[in-house]
């Protein structure tokens, strides 16, 4: 999980990314920062349109669109189509409680080996997805 950053700190990561830092952009990054729960487009939507009355769901598309070309989050479909977005941006799996639908980081490595690459292919990224119970639902079924 990232550090929570100031305001300073998100504007500067913004602009180095050549991404004009307004307070929406601002706003949608310090969401997915400090809430590591892999939101949908409309997750973020609906935790920040309180708040930001102007907001509106095209920005927070296009916003997390422009995020994920300049790769300051990733995406992660995790089933069905449905698109969540990840602040961490260094490799790692995903683990999806069957159970209460939470998403979790797991930074285990994993080797993908070449031998499961078609020869002439050209391995860009490779996301593993891992389904079952985490600990919390694991030991209240118990």
């Amino acid at each position: 999980m990232k550090e929570p950053m100031s305001q300073e700190q998100i504007a500067k990561k913004l602009a180095e990314k050549n991404i004009r830092p307004s307070l929406q952009r601002m706003a949608i990054y310090d969401f997915l920062v400090k809430n590591p729960v892999h939101p949908t487009a409309e997750t973020i939507y609906l935790a920040l349109s309180p708040s930001m009355p102007t907001l509106s769901r095209t920005t927070i598309y296009n916003t997390l669109k422009q995020f994920s070309e300049c790769n300051l989050v990733q995406t992660v479909t995790i089933e069905n189509g449905e698109l969540r977005y990840d602040a961490e941006t260094s490799s790692h799996m995903h683990f999806k409680c069957t159970s209460c639908g939470t998403v979790f980081d797991i930074f285990e490595p994993v080797a993908i080996s070449p031998a499961v690459i078609p020869e002439g292919f050209a391995m860009q990224k490779a996301q593993v997805n891992i389904w079952g119970t985490c600990s919390s639902c694991a030991s209240s079924s118990t």
